[in-house]
């Protein structure tokens, strides 16, 4: 099923998103990697706020390019999302909603995403090109000496999606292997 949603992504917004669904997802989301990501929960582990609003955040784990004349970012695909999974729970319980990336989790983060009503969609690698035509603006947040790695916050108009791992921890992965299998 298609469907076109809005930051900031609620407990209500993922209810409604079934594994294998797609979604065109417009707002605010942010931009953060594994460099960013330690940063992050270092700054929790001494106490300080974290640099951005967590509370139903969407983050994208992705490297950006350099932007090209006119335009506000780069190629802009998928980041390997295992790469995130020692940060992500803590992250998730904190309140943050979507996670965007490729590749499989591990199950402390299926379990993180169904305690806290999350989902995980997946963009499509190598396509990078075409996703950074949904980006309409891109700002440095904080980490600026982390270059690809900084936080950056971005709005997107109908980027695309596909639910991997929903709210209720069905995920696409797993599923589509069975649904092949039974063919």
């Amino acid at each position: 099923m298609d469907q076109h949603i809005h930051t900031p992504i609620t407990a209500e917004v993922t209810k409604n998103l079934i594994s294998g669904d797609y979604v065109y997802l417009s707002g605010t989301v942010y931009v953060a990697r594994d460099a960013a990501h330690k940063r992050m929960i270092e700054a929790l582990d001494r106490g300080e706020d974290l640099p951005i609003d967590i509370k139903d955040a969407a983050i994208y784990y992705m490297g950006p390019s350099p932007a090209r004349e006119g335009r506000p970012i780069g190629s802009a695909g998928p980041t390997t999302a295992s790469r995130m999974d020692k940060y992500a729970p803590r992250l998730l319980d904190l309140g943050q909603k979507a996670m965007i990336g490729k590749g499989k989790r591990t199950k402390e983060v299926v379990d993180a995403i169904v305690r806290n009503q999350a989902v995980y969609f997946a963009a499509v690698g190598g396509a990078g090109a075409l996703l950074s035509k949904c980006i309409t603006s891109s700002e440095l947040i904080c980490y600026e000496d982390l270059g690809a790695e900084a936080i950056l916050k971005i709005e997107v108009r109908d980027f695309p999606v596909i639910v991997v791992i929903d709210s209720q921890g069905n995920n696409l992965y797993e599923t589509a292997i069975k649904q092949f299998c039974e063919k």
